[in-house]
């Protein structure tokens, strides 16, 4: 069964933005106060109102994961306006993980309806479930994004990684159960993954992680070289299903090893009951992504 998004639970404090974080300007801060220590996630959530999707925006983010220019905002798209709010709490002297060489484990997407260019919304974010990962700890960052009316268009929640770092004591990993996509045997399509898409997919999304940019950076934090975007990879798989189903649904994706940049990588689809299944499958036949959908 596919995992859900939780409402998102009052919090003993609202700290509402004027304008979206800087993302450069928090990577900076990352790397300089990197640390990890504590067990304890920070009992706060950010909100941001007013925000506006702009068009030209979507329509570079839509050239550099294979969406169809013009038409309705990507289901992965309104993880761009919640990713500033994330890194915001990820780099606060609260947040007990260091945000340096994080890595995204799961991303689970709930959407009701698209969200449309230039309609004002309002970006919710927390954290949430910090729990023993067999390597280190997890973490969770809950989005919400809210239409004028208050009723929720679009939420998710984000799993993070982090090696080695502490977790709460009797802390077990609290990960449901990952998605099982049925395909078959044959990939619907060969990915050839461009060795500059790290920086590409940076600059329409802000994320300028170095193990995404920077290839030594990368080998620094325990990866193989350069790798893409996790969130990249997902939207280029929801790109290859646009239109193959209806506009609300569940998507929970896992990302179980990096896709290096440049490499090429095996797409495989199959139709679910209510949805549809997918896995990145690398040249070896190790697993790179696997994808669940399903429709509301």
């Amino acid at each position: 069964m596919t995992a859900q998004p939780p409402p998102v639970a009052p919090l003993a404090r609202v700290e509402t933005l004027d304008a979206a974080p800087t993302l450069g300007v928090l990577y900076g801060r990352a790397l300089l106060t990197a640390r990890s220590g504590g067990t304890t996630l920070p009992d706060r959530r950010l909100e941001l109102a007013g925000v506006r999707i702009d068009a030209d925006a979507v329509a570079d983010y839509d050239h550099v994961c294979g969406f169809s220019v013009g038409g309705v905002v990507p289901p992965t798209y309104p993880h761009m306006l919640a990713f500033p709010l994330q890194m915001r709490l990820m780099t606060d002297r609260e947040f007990p993980l260091p945000a340096p060489g994080m890595v995204h484990l799961r991303n689970v997407i709930t959407q009701v309806r698209p969200p449309e260019v230039g309609e004002p919304l309002r970006v919710a974010v927390h954290a949430d479930r910090l729990a023993a990962h067999p390597k280190g700890a997890q973490v969770d960052l809950v989005t919400a994004v809210t239409d004028v009316d208050g009723a929720e268009i679009w939420g998710s929640r984000s799993t993070y990684f982090v090696r080695g770092a502490p977790a709460p004591e009797g802390a077990d990993d609290a990960a449901s159960r990952e998605p099982e996509p049925h395909v078959g045997r044959l990939p619907h399509a060969i990915w050839t993954v461009p060795g500059d898409i790290g920086r590409r997919y940076a600059a329409v999304s802000g994320d300028v992680n170095p193990i995404h940019v920077n290839g030594l950076a990368a080998k620094a934090f325990g990866m193989p070289g350069t790798i893409a975007h996790g969130m990249w990879t997902k939207a280029r798989a929801l790109a290859a299903l646009a239109g193959r189903h209806g506009p609300a649904f569940t998507v929970d994706v896992v990302f179980k090893a990096p896709v290096r940049a440049p490499s090429k990588a095996y797409f495989h689809t199959a139709r679910a009951d209510r949805g549809w299944d997918a896995k990145l499958v690398s040249p070896k036949g190790r697993d790179h992504l696997l994808l669940t959908l399903r429709e509301a």
